[in-house]
């Protein structure tokens, strides 16, 4: 019973993961309107807050946090990143947040 529940304690859950990250940019950006002044600040206010908040939840990870924040002007966006983890302990969670002028 302590291994399972053990392991439990040190599952990455992608629904926490995510909801750490809608909160994080609701709270940084919410209902703005695109500033391209801001964008700097708000990249790395983003990316700050889901690091103390996913260090709250004690579990025992290295997180990486990446944001792009782009004006909602039809411009694509393609991106790609490789990983080499462990299935059984190991996870990733995408995000993607959008407002009348912005997309994250």
């Amino acid at each position: 019973m302590d291994d399972l529940q053990g392991s439990e304690e040190n599952t990455f859950v992608v629904d926490d993961v995510t909801n750490i990250i809608k909160e994080s940019v609701e709270n940084v950006i919410g209902s703005n309107a695109y500033q391209h002044n801001k964008i700097n600040q708000w990249t790395s206010n983003v990316v700050e807050q889901c690091l103390s908040q996913l260090t709250k939840l004690n579990k025992p990870f290295k997180y990486i946090v990446t944001c792009v924040i782009m004006q909602k002007n039809g411009a694509g966006l393609h991106t790609a990143s490789s990983c080499f983890w462990d299935n059984t302990t190991d996870g990733s969670c995408t995000v993607k947040w959008e407002n009348k002028t912005i997309d994250i």
